[in-house]
């Protein structure tokens, strides 16, 4: 098998990460920190959570000094949860990185061993099909491996992803957007029946078809959504500062000022 090559890092790097491992075990010890010290899994849940969404915004902004920061902030999650495990006699920061680079190195034989492929498609259909043979003889699904506890649209395009590796997908988006039109016509259905669990279900499977058409439009619908929310936040905003330059609030106007005050907050942000 061929070897891995030097490493991408500063030569310090793994004396660093021992620095770390024993600061975290200070931390953890007998006069350490007294917050760190009654940590649990489940105390920690949250932190995990923020930390990830952090790096994701970090990410955005593109400033490496702040990406760095907040993989470092995520890197001390890991190194926490793994500490706890140590504490319980379960695993060690070494058996997880053991672990990790065997499984990296078994699912990249076109890197590591001697089954190439000719393209990104065929190394994603490789790594799926070692997936599935490390289930040892359990059937595994298609969409195995995608966490419940993802936000939604998330989840759902990452199921959609899945899906599709096996063949069972939409052509293209326009497909896909006849899937969304029919439906917003079931929603409409429900709406005009007022029936509250149908509307649920009907409301769920459109922003599933919706999801889809992104997808296939090479749109993160996470993006999409937040990009959304963020142009209705300034929209909104510049409707409450022209309301006040009249002497007046959004709570004491009608519902037409209210869609004049929004026409013209729409138009600040076209483009000449």
């Amino acid at each position: 098998m061929p070897t891995m090559g030097p490493p991408m890092s500063s030569p310090d790097a793994g004396q660093r990460f021992l620095e770390l491992l024993t600061m975290m075990a200070r931390l953890r010890g007998e006069g350490g920190c007294p917050w760190d010290r009654e940590q649990t899994r489940d105390s920690l849940r949250p932190f995990l959570v923020e930390e990830t969404y952090e790096v994701l915004d970090a990410l955005d902004t593109g400033d490496a000094g702040r990406i760095r920061e907040e993989l470092g902030d995520l890197l001390f999650q890991v190194v926490f949860h793994t500490e706890i495990a140590g504490e319980h006699g379960e695993f060690s920061m070494s058996d997880l990185l053991e672990a990790l680079v065997a499984k990296m190195t078994r699912r990249h034989p076109h890197v590591f061993g001697d089954r190439p492929v000719g393209s990104a498609a065929e190394a994603l259909a490789q790594w799926e099909a070692i997936k599935q043979s490390e289930s040892h003889g359990s059937p595994r699904s298609a969409l195995g491996g995608v966490p419940r506890a993802l936000p939604a649209l998330h989840r759902a395009q990452r199921v959609q992803h899945k899906a599709a590796r096996v063949g069972f997908d939409w052509p293209d988006a326009v497909g896909a957007l006849e899937k969304v039109r029919e439906e917003l016509g079931e929603v409409t259905e429900a709406l005009h029946e007022r029936h509250g669990e149908a509307l649920r279900e009907e409301l769920g499977d459109l922003l599933f078809s919706v999801v889809n058409v992104a997808r296939l439009a090479n749109v993160d619908p996470e993006g999409a959504l937040q990009a959304a929310v963020d142009r209705f936040g300034r929209r909104f905003a510049t409707m409450e500062e022209a309301a006040r330059r009249e002497g007046r609030e959004l709570t004491g106007l009608s519902l037409d000022e209210l869609e004049r005050l929004w026409t013209r907050a729409k138009s600040l942000e076209r483009p000449a």
